[in-house]
C-alpha cells in the first residue's frame, strides 16, 4: 500500500513534470537545468510573433523582459496586458500565462521607471490520502514574479537598465515526505541591460544585450536540492530596413543562451564509489563554466519581420522563426502575427506553428492588450 507521504511526493512529482511541460515552448534548454522556466516565457504576442525576438527593438513596456535598457528610449507611459492558454491541444483552460506591465518616463529622475508582474497557473490538483482515490484537499499550482526596474540614458544613444524581481514557486502547498517543509519556494533575481541606437543611422539600427534571472538558488526542501534560476544571456539585433510615411519594416535578430552548469554525479565503474558528487555552479562563476556545457551549440536563434503599413502606425503583419539545436531540445517553430493600433490603444495577436507534427504546443496562441500616453518613442 501506498503511503500518505510517498502519494503526496507522486503528485508533487507529477506538477514539476507538467510544469516542465508547459515551459517548454520557451523555455530554451532550461528545460531540466533549472527552477522556474516561466521566467523565460515570451511575454507580449508582438515579439512572440517574431519568433520570440525583440531585445533590440524594445520600444513598448514588454521592454521590461525583453531588455529593459529599451525604456530609456520611452517617454510617456503605458500599461500592456498578455494572456495565452498553454498546451491548447489538451484543452486544460487551468493551464494559463498572464503578464501584467507598466512603464512611466519621470523627467525629475531622468529615465523611466517599470513593474510588472508574471503569472503562470499549472492547473488544480487533488491530494488523496493514503487508503484510496479519497480526496483530501485540492490545491492549486502556480508561480508568478513581481519586478521593479529603472531605465536612463548615459548617451544620447545609448541606454542602460536594471531589474529587481521577487520570485514565488507554489507547486505542492502542504507537507512534502514528511520533512516538515511545503514545496514552496522564493527568491530574489536581478537584470542588467544595455541598448545602442547608433546615432549615425538615426535610431534605424539597435543592438542589445541583457543578462537576466541572476540570482541565488530556489530552494523548496533542503539546500542540497535547490535549483538554479535560468540565468539567461540575450544578444539582440533590429534594424528599420524601410522607412517610408506609410510603410514601415523592422527585422528582429536575436541570440539567447541559458547559463546554468550542471556537473551529473560520476560513480567509479570498478568499485561503484562515487567519486563526483552532482552539483551546480554558482553565480559568477556559472556564467563562465556554462558555457564548457555544450559551448554555442546551446545558443537558440529567433528572427522575425515586422510590417507596420499607416502614418501614425496602424496596422501591423509579423512573421518569425525560432531554431534550437538537435542535440539540446530540438526545438523549431514558425510564428505569425498581427496588430492594430488606434489612438492610445493597441493590440496584438501571435499564432505558433510547431513543425513537428502533433506537437503540444502547436496552434499556441497569445494576445496582448496595451494603452499607451503622454508621450511617444522618440
Amino acid at each position: 500500500m501506498i503511503s500518505n507521504g510517498m502519494r503526496r511526493t507522486l503528485i508533487w512529482a507529477a506538477v514539476v513534470a507538467v510544469f516542465c511541460l508547459l515551459t517548454m515552448p520557451q523555455a530554451s534548454v532550461a528545460q531540466g537545468e533549472s527552477a522556474v522556466p516561466f521566467l523565460l516565457l515570451a511575454p507580449n504576442a508582438r515579439a512572440d510573433a517574431m519568433g520570440e525576438a525583440g531585445g533590440a527593438l524594445s520600444d513598448d513596456a514588454a521592454s521590461a523582459f525583453w531588455n529593459p535598457a529599451g525604456l530609456a528610449f520611452l517617454l510617456g507611459q503605458e500599461v500592456s496586458i498578455t494572456h495565452s492558454n498553454l498546451l491548447p491541444q489538451f484543452q486544460q483552460s487551468d493551464l494559463f500565462y498572464d503578464y501584467l506591465a507598466y512603464r512611466n518616463h519621470i523627467a525629475d529622475i531622468g529615465g523611466t521607471i517599470s513593474a510588472t508582474l508574471t503569472y503562470e497557473s499549472l492547473g488544480e490538483f487533488v491530494e488523496t490520502d493514503a487508503s484510496g482515490p479519497t480526496p483530501i484537499s485540492t490545491f492549486r499550482a502556480y508561480e508568478f514574479g513581481i519586478t521593479a526596474g529603472y531605465a536612463t540614458r548615459i548617451l544620447s544613444d545609448l541606454g542602460v537598465g536594471l531589474n529587481l524581481r521577487y520570485i514565488r514557486s507554489v507547486l505542492a502547498p502542504f507537507n512534502v515526505q514528511g520533512q516538515g517543509r511545503q514545496g514552496i519556494a522564493s527568491t530574489i533575481s536581478f537584470d542588467v541591460a544595455t541598448l545602442w541606437k547608433p546615432a549615425m543611422f538615426d535610431n534605424r539600427l539597435g543592438v542589445g544585450v541583457n543578462l537576466s534571472n541572476l540570482g541565488p538558488k530556489l530552494t523548496y526542501i533542503d539546500e542540497a536540492q535547490a535549483d538554479p534560476l535560468p540565468t539567461n544571456l540575450r544578444l539582440s539585433f533590429a534594424g528599420q530596413v524601410f522607412k517610408s510615411e506609410y510603410n514601415n519594416i523592422n527585422v528582429v535578430l536575436d541570440f539567447t543562451r541559458i547559463l546554468v552548469r550542471r556537473r551529473p554525479e560520476i560513480v567509479d565503474s570498478a568499485t561503484q564509489l562515487v567519486v563526483q558528487e552532482a552539483s551546480v555552479d554558482k553565480l559568477p562563476k556559472a556564467l563562465f563554466s556554462a558555457w564548457g556545457d555544450g559551448g554555442i551549440k546551446k545558443v537558440d536563434i529567433g528572427t522575425g519581420l515586422e510590417y507596420w503599413y499607416g502614418s501614425p502606425r496602424l496596422i501591423a503583419i509579423r512573421f518569425g522563426y525560432f531554431y534550437e539545436n538537435p542535440n539540446y531540445g530540438n526545438r523549431k517553430f514558425l510564428t505569425y502575427g498581427a496588430g492594430v493600433r488606434y489612438d492610445v490603444y493597441g493590440f496584438d495577436f501571435s499564432y505558433l506553428s510547431a513543425v513537428e507534427e502533433n506537437h503540444p504546443l502547436d496552434g499556441t496562441l497569445r494576445f496582448s492588450l496595451l494603452i499607451a500616453w503622454g508621450g511617444n518613442k522618440e
